[in-house]
């Protein structure tokens, strides 16, 4: 009965999101009807101690993350960069290839450990922009991304920094470059399959006549089209900032923990009490964070007039996505966490401890685990 419960959760919480209803209203009560389903009793304590702990613990780290993610793509977009990167991108990949480029761009920004979240909205606009022009279908441009920054990039090729690849060294003693023959052949596969269902996808749209909109699918949040000689940029200057955010990004995850050590404690007057700060825990978090703001200043140094004439609608729709977007994953979070404290939870757990073959218990377990609890 326990993973009926868990089961029918996680079904119903599918059910709304997709008929369209929002995540932030109804993951809450799709943990409050587990709960209540097993210990009625526990809602409140449950939705006060650990729901709301848990959002708000995932707001207070990643929501600057999501923020300066989005506005440093909102730049990219003002400042025209992204016609430029998009204009380049076909002159050197053709039409045909507009899927694989925008699949190589992100991934190459994820490899260089740019937060997952913070690519969704540096590339976005650069993809509408090359969508647009080969007149594919806008909605292709999500899984297009989620190939480039969410698969192979971050936990199959050896050597990336994104925390998918860095939290299993601690439990298995081994280090971020593992077993690179199969991370190597994991990631030709993953990206070769890829690629061949997208193109695939868009084959299909293309014979039943769908371009980049069609009734069915309305344009939302289009980027900002910057006039032809504002957005006429070379593609080694259109490219300055993504390249900064990324190499930025891996010096600063290094040099950080060198100057704050692997804590830091400071007192702002003599009489109160020292604020400590646990800084191994948050130093990716903060290299991401300032190679973003790296990127943005970059930005409106290359093309500051135009960003500027634009910058106070462009910033205020950059942050209502940002926080929606944030709380979306935090209600998430807050939902897995309740999820993963009822008895169903265990019953899954320990079921899967029975699989005999290590890798294949692992793999399955993961995804497994991840998908009951919505993650």
């Amino acid at each position: 009965m326990s993973l009926i419960v868990v089961i029918a959760s996680l079904v119903f919480l599918i059910f709304v999101a997709y008929r369209g209803y929002s995540v932030i209203l109804f993951a809450p009560i799709a943990a409050s009807l587990a709960v209540l389903l097993t210990d009625p009793a526990a809602i409140g304590p449950l939705y006060s101690s650990l729901f709301m702990e848990k959002m708000a613990e995932f707001v207070r780290l990643y929501f600057p993350v999501f923020m300066l993610g989005a506005i440093f793509g909102k730049v990219i977009e003002l400042s025209g960069l992204s016609q430029s990167i998009a204009a380049t991108t076909i002159r050197f990949f053709g039409k045909r290839n507009a899927i694989l480029s925008v699949v190589l761009v992100t991934g190459v920004l994820t490899y260089g450990g740019v937060s997952l979240f913070v690519v969704v909205f540096a590339v976005y606009s650069f993809s509408a922009q090359l969508f647009r022009q080969c007149n594919i279908p806008k909605r292709l441009i999500a899984p297009t991304i989620a190939l480039g920054a969410f698969t192979f990039p971050v936990d199959a090729l050896p050597g990336t920094p994104q925390i998918q690849n860095i939290i299993p060294t601690t439990f298995f003693g081994t280090d971020a470059w593992a077993a690179p023959r199969l991370g190597l052949i994991g990631s030709a596969f993953i990206l070769l399959i890829g690629l061949l269902y997208l193109n695939y996808r868009r084959a299909h749209a293309a014979s039943a006549g769908e371009g980049y909109s069609t009734p069915d699918w309305p344009l939302l949040n289009e980027p900002v089209a910057a006039a032809p000689q504002e957005g006429h940029r070379s593609a080694f200057v259109a490219l300055l900032p993504l390249v900064l955010v990324c190499v930025g990004n891996m010096l600063l995850t290094k040099w950080i923990p060198r100057v704050y050590g692997l804590s830091y404690s400071v007192r702002l007057t003599s009489g109160g009490a020292a604020i400590s700060t646990a800084v191994a825990k948050v130093a990716a978090i903060w290299a991401v964070e300032a190679a973003l703001v790296l990127g943005i200043l970059l930005v409106f140094l290359i093309a500051g007039r135009t960003v500027i004439r634009h910058f106070t609608d462009g910033s205020k729709s950059a942050v209502s996505g940002a926080l929606l977007a944030s709380l979306n994953t935090a209600t998430e979070y807050g939902y897995g966490a309740v999820i993963a404290a009822l008895p169903g939870f265990s019953v899954v757990a320990n079921s899967l401890k029975l699989i005999p073959d290590p890798l294949l218990r692992e793999a399955v377990s993961i995804t497994t685990l991840a998908g009951i609890t919505g993650s």
